[in-house]
């Protein structure tokens, strides 16, 4: 049975040309970039490579490009780092549908005496600039709010609300896990201050990550040691993941505008075909949202149930975000946009990529409606 996989937002398989990028330097180019020798200037010449490649997707400049272990780690030096360089302002803003690793480094900063606003989003999952200018304080620090959310494809106005940062002052950092590589950004356009971003999201290896801080911000190191990423993240650098990490940039810069166009078709015929099953509802913004994102909602079924019985079908997709995986409670973006929890557990995410076919969204199609009938029939609660 063939493998229809539909969960790209949790993570990508490498690429073909991204992992023949990475193979020499797991062996024969082995050496450590901080070394003085020949071996080492390889790796060296290697990741400054990655971090050019990168910095052009973004229209940053290579300086500011700073690698990480991934977005998790990328979100916590952010707001951490900010955190502890700037003991004069404790006030952080952010939105109830962020990523994990914004929220709970956000509890944290709590913990640590910090304060922090949780703006509310509407019923599609955009947060109001407005209502971030008006949180905005005299010992406001840090806004941090999701390029686009991952769990409902929600495509945030980011640009307005920089610029409102910018004018009064603020640091404005977004988690672009799921839109770098995918949708067009340019940090300088935007007014973005600092951005997270992962490789495994773009088809590159996993536990490779950037920071991009604009320079003249300033930020806490974390991670401390022999001085790598300029003091900002030190231990050894992993050549091969940042060289896999810098491949992949380089192809989504090439394949964006293209693979979005072909991938929102298949995403609104999906969606359209979906809709058709009595009770069920678009979950996220109808236009402004993921290029590959589907999440939708059958009333009188459990997500999870939805989620094994496309598996024996050999389909891959999820519930919500892949870091919550295994949590018995209801998605808090769901809630967020004013689900109930019976609603939020019957969600359905889907989420395509490079190699998803015509073919298969047809297959799709005949497959979650069968699903739904079925587990509507075994339910005591359900009525038509």
């Amino acid at each position: 049975m063939k493998t229809i996989y539909l969960d790209h937002a949790a993570t990508t398989a490498v690429d073909g040309t991204v992992l023949k990028e990475m193979l020499p330097y797991f062996s024969r180019r082995f050496g450590n970039a901080s070394t003085l020798y020949t071996l080492g200037h390889e790796s060296r010449e290697a990741v400054e490579r990655a971090r050019k490649q990168i910095a052009k997707l973004i229209n940053a400049e290579p300086n500011e490009i700073f690698f990480t272990s991934g977005g998790t780690e990328s979100d916590n030096t952010a707001l951490k780092g900010a955190f502890l360089a700037n003991a004069g302002k404790k006030h952080i803003i952010t939105t109830k549908i962020e990523h994990p690793a914004i929220l709970q480094t956000c509890k944290w900063i709590e913990k640590q005496g910090g304060r922090v606003t949780y703006l509310h989003v509407d019923a599609n999952g955009i947060v109001n600039p407005q209502s971030v200018a008006n949180a905005i304080g005299e010992d406001t620090l840090l806004v941090s709010i999701m390029h686009a959310n991952n769990e409902i494809g929600t495509i945030q106005p980011i640009e307005e609300i920089a610029r409102i940062c910018r004018e009064k002052k603020v640091m404005f950092h977004t988690d672009a896990v799921q839109t770098f590589g995918k949708i067009p950004i340019d940090v300088k356009k935007m007014n973005i201050d600092m951005l997270s971003a992962s490789s495994h999201k773009i088809y590159g290896p996993k536990g490779t990550g950037i920071l991009f801080k604009r320079n003249k911000i300033w930020i806490d190191a974390l991670m401390h040691g022999g001085g790598q990423e300029r003091g900002l993240r030190s231990g050894t650098e992993n050549v091969a993941g940042i060289v896999g990490f810098g491949k992949a940039a380089e192809i989504a810069m090439q394949k964006m505008k293209s693979e979005g166009e072909r991938e929102k078709k298949l995403r609104d015929k999906i969606i359209n075909g979906l809709l058709k099953i009595p009770k069920s509802r678009l979950n996220g913004h109808p236009t402004k949202r993921l290029p590959g994102n589907v999440n939708i909602s059958f009333e009188g079924i459990e997500g999870e149930s939805m989620v094994l019985m496309l598996n024996e079908k050999g389909i891959c997709s999820s519930t919500g975000s892949a870091c919550s995986t295994g949590s018995l409670e209801p998605s808090h973006v769901l809630l967020a946009i004013g689900m109930t929890h019976e609603q939020a557990h019957g969600s359905l995410r889907l989420t395509l990529g490079r190699e998803t076919s015509a073919k298969d969204v047809g297959y799709v199609l005949k497959a979650v409606p069968e699903i739904v009938d079925k587990l509507r029939s075994m339910s005591a609660t359900w009525r038509e």
